[in-house]
């Protein structure tokens, strides 16, 4: 009996413990939760609405009628028209879209004719994904009105880019390197701020004359170092036994790292300012992961994603990163480019940035 009670007192000390502790309490009911609704909207193979390009230099009904059909296939969505296939070149390597519909002059007389393709879809062939789902438009029945055309394959040619092959390591790595920093800058930040707490060396540096702000940005910058030799790493390794290229300039590359590695380690900071102990660090690092790797594009197309999921992808910026990392490495794209995805990360290292140093002050307080 007396064994049973100490036992029973044990347990209800833990509960009151995991009772006063909000955040891990939020953990238990929060992970099951966040994951259902990420895998139950995030992953998915039926892969629609991918961004599409138009250069229809026909201008014919037959021509407009094929575009119409190829929007119903509920695979590609047309967002831009534009005049020439440079145009949807250039599109393509700036990630503008995935697909580029290229309808020639002569549309009409091609149709009729089995042996001359009468379009071209244009595609971002990185994603071996994209390459796939659109491969089903070759065998999706026209049936224009007034014109004999015989079957898909002698009416749509496909040309992807960038990744020919199809070759799966040529799309993963690129996006590897952003998952493998999110994961290693976050943590580390954290768990090394709540560990100075928790040994009262953060109580000490209150004594000098180091301001918050200072104190912030010198625990980023060796990281920023380190997150930097890490990139070399993935690099080199995913070029010497994977044989991925990096086709733009890696200054380019070093420069959306940098901005990268910031973010995560401002967002690393801000965490440390929630979490309580080093297994709590732990514990939001991997929150954050989760869903960094599910909603960025890095697994599934992002255009194939709910809209829900989408808005929620681009607040997280491993998205952004992903999109620089193939646009300069597969695309040959500069980063000035693609300034719109180096904004959205400056941004979000000023943000989470200030709120890390509000939060600290406060804390310290």
């Amino acid at each position: 009996m007396i064994p049973m009670i100490r036992l029973m007192a044990v347990m209800r000390k833990e509960f009151q413990q995991l009772r006063r502790d909000r955040i891990t309490l939020a953990m238990i009911v929060g992970i099951p939760v966040i994951q259902i609704l990420l895998f139950g909207y995030a992953i998915n193979f039926d892969v629609r609405d991918l961004s599409a390009a138009v250069a229809n230099q026909a201008q014919s009904h037959a021509s407009r009628q094929f575009i119409d059909r190829l929007q119903q296939s509920q695979v590609m969505r047309v967002t831009k028209y534009v005049d020439t296939a440079e145009i949807l070149e250039e599109k393509l390597r700036r990630g503008e879209i995935s697909i580029g519909v290229y309808i020639p002059p002569d549309f009409d007389r091609r149709l009729i004719d089995p042996l001359r393709p009468a379009a071209q879809l244009l595609i971002d062939g990185a994603d071996p994904t994209i390459l796939n789902i659109v491969n089903r438009l070759r065998s999706m029945p026209l049936s224009l009105d007034d014109l004999q055309t015989t079957a898909a394959e002698s009416t749509i040619e496909l040309r992807p880019y960038y990744n020919p092959e199809g070759r799966t390591a040529v799309n993963v790595v690129p996006g590897l390197i952003g998952i493998i920093l999110t994961l290693t800058m976050m943590l580390f930040t954290a768990v090394a701020i709540v560990r100075e707490r928790e040994h009262g060396n953060l109580e000490l540096l209150i004594n000098t004359p180091v301001s918050t702000t200072q104190l912030m940005v010198g625990k980023i910058i060796p990281y920023v170092l380190i997150g930097l030799v890490q990139l070399a790493l993935i690099v080199g390794v995913g070029r010497l036994l994977f044989a991925v290229p990096v086709r733009g300039s890696l200054v380019d590359l070093y420069i959306a790292a940098a901005v990268f590695i910031a973010a995560n380690l401002s967002l690393g900071l801000f965490l440390s300012t929630v979490a309580r102990s080093q297994f709590q660090a732990m514990q939001l690092t991997f929150f954050i992961l989760l869903p960094s790797i599910l909603l960025t594009g890095f697994v599934f197309p992002f255009d194939g994603m709910p809209l829900a999921a989408r808005w929620i992808g681009e607040v997280l910026p491993n998205t952004h990163f992903i999109r620089m990392t193939r646009g300069i490495m597969l695309r040959e794209a500069s980063v000035w480019e693609l300034y719109r995805e180096l904004l959205a990360l400056l941004l979000f290292t000023v943000i989470a940035m200030t709120a890390a140093i509000r939060r600290f002050s406060r804390r310290l307080d």
